[in-house]
């Protein structure tokens, strides 16, 4: 299992705050908290210092602070006034994601090869911030973005390999920290929020108080007692990324473009343009049946000038999260008319062209949108329960077949996880002499069943020269026994003969320098049957019968698909 990459994170303490009072014009010194629904989401260090915390309701707030300046909850805000700090990042570390208003994130690697280390990135990146915005910061660099953030908060480097240990001994609500989700304000992820609240709630009823002891549990008891975000969290406490790694080349024909004429430089008109771009991305990423993870969203103004920001989700994008994050960012870039900085507002111009591309994508079974790839009310269900049963049983209990190249049908199809990028293992499209034609079995034994081929005369049928047989098959038995009853063969197709990897020496010294040959044999039911010419009538108990993949049962009535490699026959798959 890889560690997960070196990340810098950038964090801005209490910034629903200091956007807050930025735009309200309130001196820094002033006491002030951001509230939704009459609660306490956020507050500043000068008003956590006469008594107010968060969730703490309005009428006590004021009461522990009569100076107390309240403020309105307001993401668009946020974001807007978080742009000129995601600016000034950039211009010293290139490739910046926005996690959240208030914390970007990009890899420590080239920023700490150009200037000299990490410690001196940090250091670089914290004075620069504070020249250009006037905005208090800190740096933290850790494997991983959850641990970043943790050491953003803490102001830490944590050398490389030590993310597990900095994990754990903090307390479990630390996981309400989730990349890409904003903890210090209620809002669109509120689903989400509860359901870490209430994780983090049991968890600690449950004695596991500490990130540490979360992580000691073993991965398939958490997802065989929680669910799909609980197992998803259990990796962020032992210092993994949130998924596994999925990477995939982005078709070009998923970034969707909008052409705006005349130019927009309304943040009304901007908006509508982002609802419109959304809902185009979103259908063509439904139609590959993908999902966004982290957005880019590009501009180019009338002057010229090319614009680009990169967004960070926490779960795949809906077109409504969609939408939001494009009208924050092309507001943070419209509201900066006359400040002199980069963007439309730095000039009289405004926005010509609109683009969205999605950076990084996961299948559409994350979003639970789709269990053949569609997306519809029917496949959100049915992906919703995968999800559910993953959630019960562990992620690598629910798997979906993936066909690929190859010649026999055990290494054609790789089992990948639900919701994992379905790509085959082998190319499919390359030449494969010897390869067996279709169809393919309908059932492949985890392990080939041992079996004996015999001829009309009761002697072994094997190999011969140039991937022949030395008889025609004409009886078929399970098992190894010589005194099994054996099934006679009522049709058969073959030999194809497989050279194998004859340039390896340790694939020559599995199955030999001849490689080996695959017939397909239908057995019968009823030797006197066969032998008047007619067809065996079916048999209702067939269905009851056991079956030969679990217990290796006789042959009558299968149809089977053997190979003979290294001197014996082995039932390969099984034709339902």
């Amino acid at each position: 299992m890889s560690a997960p990459a070196r990340v810098l994170a950038l964090w801005c303490p209490d910034w629903p705050v200091v956007a807050g009072a930025a735009d309200a014009g309130l001196p820094p010194a002033r006491p002030a908290a951001v509230l939704a629904a009459h609660r306490v989401v956020a507050c500043s260090a000068t008003a956590r210092a006469q008594g107010v915390r968060r969730g703490l309701r309005r009428r006590e707030a004021q009461a522990r602070c009569p100076d107390l300046a309240v403020l309105a909850r307001d993401p668009e805000r946020d974001a807007r006034c978080f742009e000129p700090v995601a600016a000034a990042v950039e211009e010293l570390a290139p490739g910046v994601e926005v996690v959240r208003p208030g914390l970007v994130a990009l890899s420590a690697r080239g920023p700490a090869r150009y200037f000299g280390g990490e410690e001196v990135v940090a250091e670089r990146l914290v004075d620069h911030v504070a020249g250009r915005t006037r905005v208090e910061c800190q740096v933290g660099v850790a494997d991983g973005l959850f641990a970043a953030g943790l050491a953003a908060r803490r102001s830490l480097l944590v050398p490389p390999g030590e993310s597990p240990g900095f994990l754990a001994p903090l307390p479990v609500t630390e996981l309400a920290l989730e990349p890409g989700v904003e903890p210090d304000t209620a809002g669109a992820d509120d689903d989400a929020s509860a359901a870490r609240a209430e994780l983090i709630g049991l968890l600690r009823r449950l004695g596991l108080r500490t990130l540490g002891a979360f992580a000691d549990l073993s991965a398939t008891d958490v997802a065989s007692r929680f669910d799909a975000a609980a197992v998803r969290a259990h990796r962020l406490a032992r210092g993994l990324d949130e998924r596994p790694p999925s990477r995939r080349r982005i078709p070009d024909e998923l970034t969707v473009e909008l052409p705006l004429d005349p130019p927009v430089d309304r943040v009304d008109a901007a908006a509508f343009a982002a609802r419109s771009l959304a809902e185009r991305l979103h259908e063509a990423l439904g139609r590959a049946g993908l999902a966004c993870t982290r957005l880019g969203v590009q501009a180019r103004t009338t002057e010229g000038e090319e614009l680009a920001r990169v967004w960070r989700c926490a779960e795949p994008l809906t077109p409504h999260g969609t939408a939001d994050r494009v009208r924050w960012q092309l507001e943070g870039w419209l509201s900066r008319r006359g400040q002199g900085g980069p963007g439309p507002g730095s000039r009289d111009g405004g926005l010509v062209v609109l683009r969205l591309v999605p950076e990084e994508v996961v299948e559409a079974g994350r979003l639970q949108l789709g269990l053949w790839g569609e997306v519809g009310v029917a496949d959100e269900r049915a992906g919703r329960a995968l999800v559910r049963v993953q959630g019960l049983l562990g992620p690598e209990e629910v798997l979906t077949g993936v066909a690929g190249g190859g010649r026999g049908p055990g290494e054609r199809i790789r089992l990948v996880p639900w919701g994992d990028e379905r790509t085959p293992a082998i190319d499919p499209e390359a030449p494969w002499p010897g390869a067996l034609p279709a169809p393919s079995p309908a059932r492949v034994p985890p392990e080939p069943l041992p079996a004996r081929v015999l001829d009309a005369e009761g002697v072994p049928v094997r190999r011969a020269s140039r991937g022949r047989l030395t008889a025609p098959p004409a009886h078929v038995a399970l098992g190894t026994d010589p005194a099994a009853p054996t099934a006679p063969v009522r049709a058969w197709g073959g030999p194809w003969p497989d050279p194998g990897r004859w340039w390896d020496p340790r694939a020559v010294a599995e199955v030999g320098a001849e490689g080996s040959v695959r017939i397909q044999v239908v057995c019968s039911t009823d030797a006197d049957e066969l032998a008047a010419g007619r067809d065996p009538e079916p048999d209702p108990a067939a269905d009851l019968a056991p079956d030969p993949v679990a217990s290796g049962a006789d042959a009558v009535g299968r149809a089977l698909l053997l190979v003979h490699r290294d001197g014996r026959w082995a039932v390969e798959g099984i034709y339902d």
